[in-house]
């Protein structure tokens, strides 16, 4: 048999091989969706507390609502797209019918014109993450819809991770450039200084990511996850202690190396982690003989928001607690609320473009046949749940692993927005809550992980049954 009679066979069997323009495409989807998420996560607590005159404690409790209502609406958005088949496509017709709506939404969040009310901050900050789930569970429904090859997904989410780090890294260092220069027409010596420090939490995955397939062959799957949890557990410890030694700006060089050291870690780990969703989606396939995807995005969505509503009260209580004020005459982020407006302006228009071109790029292929699809209950998802052992073990990874970065995304602004000006328990737990807090939470992820069962050679076994089954049918 030659070589592309092979291929035709495997693809015959849903083990497609995608071009790079295919991959890209569906990387462009994450890399639009983290134009609006790490600008959520990374600025918006800031925003809030700092501009529209929210206290800490009132803006924490919100985010913890906001991530309970999730936990109640990914069900049923899960529910209803592995139900229904729009024509213009299973799953990805929502990254059109949801991206317009929420680049609206997430536009509205960052306005101040009914500055410090509480009720205009949850409807758009509600409206926006209901929108968002809309998109985010289809979009991770696609990456398994597109092929059933172990070596192929690993690619595809190494550059759909290696793309949505591009957009960390733009939202990171280009949102402190970006307002200072609509606010006061020029970049300042410690925005810069800033933006320097939150980029370097996406500039490892522009090393380490394109790499993550040979890495994971040269050590295996959970060795993989204990190196780079460990390296940033590493990274955390280094910027606790120089934070200490004096203040951030006489060791910015030492907080940049260990920024990077902890970045490189953080990414690798949390990037892959996307690469299993695929395997557990096969394994329920396998025992169940339904592959809902819809479903099984929505369980790992519920879990991921979960890890973010811990991940996002926590940082406004430590703030709360340890009497944060807001310094006026902090010279790092600009407080000009029209800036912030048209910052958000920007990266959501972008991000809606890079949604229409992962559209026109994606076309689901494994898919459940309409027969099975119209028999899906909000049921499933946690019949699924308890029956299905590999997928409880990444939903506490998410969980865990969402949290940490919840919680040290946040806390970044707070970190270099002159850390110096507050009070010393104020400033305590500011480093809590980059260093100390996230790395007790990957020592958890790193208990989690070891519970992983399904190795490369299973999940190939299984896959291979799958086919077998469905040509005998």
């Amino acid at each position: 048999m030659t070589m592309a009679q092979t291929n035709n066979a495997n693809e015959a069997k849903g083990f497609y091989k995608l071009s790079w323009l295919q991959r890209i495409g569906f990387g462009s989807g994450d890399l639009a969706q983290n134009l609006i998420y790490q600008t959520v996560s990374m600025y918006l607590l800031f925003f809030y507390t700092n501009i529209f005159g929210l206290d800490p404690a009132a803006a924490a409790v919100m985010f913890l609502v906001v991530r309970i209502v999730d936990v109640i609406w990914d069900p049923l958005v899960g529910t209803f797209v592995d139900k229904h088949n729009p024509r213009w496509g299973k799953y990805r017709s929502y990254l059109i019918l949801g991206g317009i709506p929420l680049t609206g939404l997430a536009i509205l969040c960052f306005w101040n014109g009914f500055s410090g009310s509480l009720l205009y901050a949850y409807i758009t900050y509600v409206g926006m993450s209901m929108l968002y789930t809309l998109i985010n569970v289809p979009y991770g429904a696609l990456n398994s819809s597109l092929t059933r090859d172990t070596n192929e997904i690993t690619v595809l989410t190494s550059t759909r991770m290696f793309m949505a780090n591009v957009g960390g890294l733009a939202v990171s260092a280009g949102i402190p450039c970006l307002v200072a220069a609509l606010a006061v027409g020029k970049v300042g010596h410690e925005t810069i200084e800033m933006a320097l420090f939150m980029g370097l939490g996406s500039l490892p995955s522009f090393i380490f990511m394109p790499l993550v397939p040979a890495i994971k062959r040269k050590v295996g799957k959970k060795n993989m996850f204990y190196i780079f949890l460990s390296v940033a557990i590493v990274g955390m410890a280094m910027m606790y202690i120089i934070s200490r030694m004096g203040t951030v700006k006489d060791n910015i060089v030492l907080i940049y190396i260990a920024q990077f050291i902890k970045s490189t870690g953080v990414i690798v780990a949390t990037g892959y982690m996307w690469a299993l969703v695929p395997e557990v989606i096969s394994y329920g396939e396998y025992t169940s003989g339904r592959r809902i995807s819809g479903i099984v995005n929505a369980l790992t969505g519920i879990f991921f928001k979960a890890g973010m509503a811990l991940g996002g009260v926590v940082p406004g209580l430590v703030l709360a607690w340890t009497g944060y004020k807001a310094a006026e005459q902090s010279s790092t982020l600009p407080v000009d609320p029209q800036a912030w407006f048209y910052a958000m302006l920007i990266f959501a228009l972008v991000g809606f473009a890079l949604l229409v071109f992962c559209f026109s790029q994606t076309k689901e292929r494994v898919v459940m046949d309409e027969k099975d699809t119209k028999d899906v209950k909000v049921s499933d998802l946690w019949i699924e749940f308890f029956r299905n052992r590999p997928l409880r073990v990444i939903a506490l990874f998410f969980i865990t692993a969402f949290a940490m970065m919840s919680v040290g995304n946040a806390a970044g602004a707070y970190f270099m927005n002159d850390l110096e000006l507050q009070t010393p328990l104020a400033q305590e737990g500011i480093r809590w809550l980059v260093c100390v807090i996230p790395a007790i939470l990957l020592l958890v992820a790193m208990f989690i992980i070891s519970k992983y069962e399904l190795e490369d050679d299973v999940i190939d076994k299984i896959n291979m049954e799958i086919e077998e089954r469905a040509k005998n049918e």
